[in-house]
């Protein structure tokens, strides 16, 4: 396995099929076609001795071979990368795929304002992702995701993280709820049925954490996982709903629903931009990065 006998090309697109998970993917982003990076992968197995990626379904899975490899040579791949960068600065007007990790609230009150952003730049595609938060580190370090938008989050010290935002609660009732109309005061709020949402099937929202510490509860009548479906039961019932002012605000404006002030205050909700460090001085990113920033 001399380097010399190996063309150094073969990394970047061997990085690539990883990164892509599909052979049509990466050709695509290497502007290669499929036979050509197929030969390029068929080298780089018999340079290793190993299939390198398997087949399942429509995604080209790396072996254990191949993950360990990508650890090692990923570092010195970015610093050649980085280097390359340095004489070569980023022109938004090129064709670029940037790959975001985004839930479904945020994609609803980011997406549309960072498009507005970008709207001179026809030629740069945006993919939002839905990811695992447990996974959400590993992908950037994979490259499978240039950046991520979410709550505060426990990350290692190869991870890059800045507040965006901070969103504070407010309370949503449709507009005839027999609360709306003067201010909500901890009395009403405690006597009525509310609706939680959270992607865990148990445990407080934390809305709840204050009210404990305030030594009060109130009645969790539902619980579900979107915000959507939450303000669609809420247009029809008399439970309140707990949420983001943003992502309320932008629901309100098209349905019967008014927005209310908590009977206290509660904790804001910290939004926060996430990136690895290894690519954080490529010049693509940096000048993303700041589109991000400017989406308040």
């Amino acid at each position: 396995m001399a380097l010399n006998r190996l063309d150094l090309n073969l990394l970047h697109v061997f990085d690539t099929i990883y990164r892509e998970g599909s052979l049509t993917r990466a050709a695509k982003a290497l502007h290669l076609t499929q036979p050509a990076v197929s030969h390029s992968l068929s080298r780089l197995r018999d340079h290793f001795d190993d299939p390198l990626f398997t087949r399942q379904g429509n995604q080209m899975i790396p072996t254990p071979l191949a993950r360990r490899f990508l650890e090692s040579m990923r570092p010195g791949l970015t610093q050649i990368q980085s280097a390359v960068n340095q004489f070569h600065a980023f022109d938004p007007a090129q064709r670029k795929t940037y790959s975001l990790g985004l839930r479904d609230v945020l994609e609803s009150t980011f997406l549309p304002q960072l498009m507005k952003r970008l709207d001179s730049y026809p030629d740069l595609e945006i993919v939002s992702r839905r990811i695992a938060r447990r996974d959400m580190e590993t992908q950037l370090a994979a490259g499978k995701l240039d950046f991520a938008v979410d709550v505060l989050l426990p990350v290692s010290n190869q991870t890059g993280h800045e507040l965006l935002r901070r969103d504070r609660l407010v309370v949503l009732a449709r507009q005839d709820h027999p609360l709306a109309g003067d201010p909500l005061t901890m009395e009403g709020y405690l006597s009525a049925q509310h609706v939680l949402v959270s992607s865990r099937t148990e445990g407080p929202g934390i809305e709840d954490f204050e009210l404990s510490r305030l030594g009060v509860h109130r009645n969790i009548r539902l619980r579900c996982q979107h915000y959507f479906a939450a303000c669609r039961v809420v247009e029809g019932t008399d439970l309140l709903l707990t949420m983001p002012e943003t992502y309320a605000r932008i629901i309100a404006e098209n349905t019967p629903l008014t927005l209310m002030d908590p009977p206290t205050d509660l904790p804001s909700l910290d939004v926060h931009l996430y990136w690895h460090k290894a690519y954080e001085k490529e010049p693509a990113l940096v000048w993303l990065r700041e589109q991000l920033r400017g989406v308040s």
